[in-house]
């Protein structure tokens, strides 16, 4: 499932050898044009009047990325951070390490097809050793050969070209799949021939994020694409999404629209198929609470319309579409979720039918093949597997090997499911599960990474703070065995709190790292994740977003009160929206962290929607626009929070040229008022500039190691 995609950044790891005490390193004097000396000196710059309030903004400027004074600053900057964290003791020695532990590998779940003479093709994707980027794996049979289908590492010199999304047809023989260049997750859609390895003619621009539904024959597809420049108003192309269907050998300019003609510019259409061919579904996201979902029944011809399924209602619907029922996974009406089926002639709720009713854990996801459904539940945001019934009776569960993160693939055809798992310091492993014996179910290890790796000293406990309202919040410590509470600990607290993400105890170099070098790991579980359903969510957005700030403060504040660690010992870390948390809690509890680290974050949340793709999240964060909504987004804007003279945390913030989500000048506006405004030269404010390099997504091993070396040597040699 899509519906909560997890955001991984990299690996943390300790610094083991002593560091002396944090370098005074003053921010640097960046030489800028006459005209912005006396607004820097005056402190003003651009100011807006929002809503009768002054607003200062006194770094506009930077938001020129390629102005000649946004580049000089930025060359600046950067030669700063290198000439400070290039001076820490035992920078190299990390990256080292780092580069072990990421080089444990990642792995996928099978995407499962049957074969023309009835041999099913498994489809997975796996990274271990010095493998820069995951490659795409095709096994024929269950235990059979792999056969490399894309050698991912082998499409750059220097790693960068990422594979970004693929797609099997029904019969394995073919696959759509997407190419991107420096992290830009600008897609490419190629077609490969699996038998031969080669590409087909066929190329597609502008499928970023692409969803591929291909035909049960293989001529055709349905997948979704992105306006050409210049055939809508200027910045618009990075929205505005429909659905096309492709015959190939055809010129991709003669596709046809499927769906999407007359909806908003930021409504962000997926598609699928039935496996007979017969049904098309689309689902719409209209937000991150809120979506909708359409039926067309090819049968009646192309130009037949699609009937609304789930339409105008706040609540999220995730379809499955299968021969004989369309499935749909959805908190309508149940926060934490269930599973309804219906019939494709009357698709509408008035028709719908339980099967996997709503319960006490939050349903996470289900895989439904010919005989049963396999779903995957969250009970105190760690995942456990049931087996169902086709009608929804109970068959048994499926063991998991620890608390940990699972998910489930399974052959439409039946007899057979894999669970891929991980957990802290358990590496991603894939079991095969024999789908026709009867309880108790047999696992059969499929594949696996780090085969040699052991943490048999390591702990994963849980605990609790109470947030400013009183809601409990809970926190996954991860620790050595024994771990002394005498508030010397060089501890993570790490978060994210937003977009119905769940933040659950899955695989992380970062996480593993910092603790086999004797410091703590913890993630806390936020408002504003699905991690116990969709009323968890939306007490975390909007103009509830304070409460994920107030539940990470106490759980900063729960680690000290358990004697973990002290304020002197404790830093904070989160990426994107969890880089927004970071520097939010630093201008408001500036007082309670020794360091943190704000990775590709948004820090401007008056005009963080005029930038990339910031309108997608206007449903989560709110308008700042509108009248109403102005208010509580101006409350705790961290970059509009910043406080001359006060004391702060020595904090790093990362960003990348190349990112397509979040835009490089929140970054850069932040660390330029921090710098401004920060009393304590002995803790310093830096930025570190990433070029080839996007938000994230198929950043290459060496690149991620050389990030995180640069990060965690900085964090580490400020708790020490």
């Amino acid at each position: 499932m899509n519906r909560r995609a997890a955001f991984m950044f990299g690996s943390l790891l300790v610094v083991a050898c002593a560091s002396p005490k944090p370098l005074n390193v003053p921010p640097p004097t960046v030489a800028l044009p006459a005209s912005e000396v006396q607004i820097a000196k005056k402190g003003e710059g651009a100011v807006d009047t929002l809503f009768g309030t002054k607003v200062a903004d006194p770094f506009r400027w930077l938001e020129a990325g390629d102005s000649d004074a946004a580049k000089k600053w930025t060359e600046e900057q950067n030669a700063h951070t290198r000439s400070v964290i290039d001076k820490i003791p035992g920078r190299d020695e990390l990256k080292g390490k780092i580069r072990e532990v990421l080089e444990l590998g990642t792995l996928t779940a099978p995407r499962i097809r049957d074969g023309k003479r009835g041999v099913r093709s498994y489809f997975y994707t796996k990274r271990s050793g010095s493998q820069s980027q995951p490659v795409l794996y095709v096994r024929d049979g269950a235990f059979g050969k792999d056969r490399v289908l894309i050698d991912v590492p082998a499409l750059s010199a220097d790693g960068t070209t990422a594979l970004d999304w693929w797609f099997p047809s029904w019969d394995g023989t073919l696959l759509a799949w997407g190419k991107s260049e420096s992290g830009s997750e600008e897609s490419v859609l190629h077609i490969r021939d699996v038998a031969t390895g080669k590409d087909l003619p066929d190329l597609i621009e502008r499928t970023k994020h692409a969803s591929v539904a291909w035909l049960p024959d293989g001529k055709g597809f349905y997948y979704s694409r992105y306006p050409e420049k210049g055939m809508v108003p200027p910045g618009d192309e990075k929205y505005g999404s429909k659905i096309y269907f492709h015959t190939l050998g055809t010129d991709p300019k003669t596709d046809r629209v499927v769906f999407g003609e007359g909806r908003l510019k930021t409504d962000t259409p997926a598609v699928q198929i039935t496996p007979n061919g017969r049904y098309v579904v689309v689902q719409v996201h209209e937000g991150w609470d809120k979506n909708e979902v359409y039926v067309q029944d090819r049968q009646k011809g192309p130009e037949t319309p699609f009937v609304d399924v789930a339409v105008g209602k706040r609540a999220l619907f995730e379809p499955i579409a299968r021969d004989q029922k369309l499935y749909l996974l959805t908190n309508d009406g149940s926060p934490r979720y269930r599973l309804v089926e219906t019939d494709y002639a009357t698709p509408d709720s008035a028709h719908w039918k339980d099967v996997i009713p709503e319960g006490e854990d939050v349903l996470d996801s289900a895989a439904i093949t010919r005989d049963e459904i396999i779903a995957t539940f969250l009970h105190e945001a760690s995942s456990r597997v049931e087996r169902f019934t086709k009608d929804g009776k109970k068959k048994g569960g499926i063991g998991l090997p620890q608390i940990g993160s699972a998910s489930v693939s399974a052959a439409l055809g039946g007899g057979e499911a894999y669970v891929a798992f991980s957990s802290y310091a358990y590496p991603p492993e894939v079991f095969r599960v024999d789908l026709s014996l009867n309880a108790p179910v047999t696992h059969r290890a499929w594949e696996r990474v780090g085969a040699n790796f052991s943490a048999k000293d390591i702990e994963v406990s849980r605990l609790y703070a109470t947030s400013k309202d009183g809601t409990k919040v809970p926190m996954f410590v991860v620790s050595k065995a024994g771990l002394k509470k005498d508030g010397t600990n060089s501890t993570i607290l790490y978060g994210y709190g937003g977009f119905n993400i769940n933040q659950t105890p899955m695989f992380s170099p970062r996480a593993l790292s910092v603790v086999r070098e004797g410091g703590v790991w913890v993630t806390a579980i936020l408002r504003g994740g699905g991690e116990f359903g969709e009323a968890w969510h939306r007490a975390g957005m909007l103009e509830k977003k304070q409460n994920v700030f107030d539940d990470f403060i106490a759980c900063a504040e729960q680690l000290v009160k358990e004697k973990i660690t002290t304020s002197e010992h404790l830093a904070v870390m989160g990426g994107s929206n969890g880089g927004l948390l970071t520097s939010t809690v630093v201008t408001q509890r500036p007082d309670l962290f020794r360091a943190a680290l704000s990775l590709v974050p948004l820090t401007d949340m008056l005009r963080y929607h005029r930038f990339r793709i910031g309108k997608l999240w206007v449903s989560e964060y709110g308008d700042p626009d509108d009248a109403a909504q102005f208010p509580f987004l101006y409350a705790y804007s961290p970059y509009h929070h910043v406080k001359s003279g006060t004391r702060y945390p020595s904090v790093l913030l990362t960003t990348a040229e190349s990112d397509s989500r979040v835009d490089p000048m929140h970054a850069k506006k932040m660390a330029a008022r921090l710098q401004a405004a920060q009393s304590d030269a002995t803790r310093p404010i830096l930025i570190r500039v990433e070029t080839k390099a996007g938000h994230g997504a198929g950043k290459p091993v060496a690149k991620v190691a050389e990030e995180l070396a640069d990060e965690l040597a900085f964090v580490f040699h400020e708790l020490k």
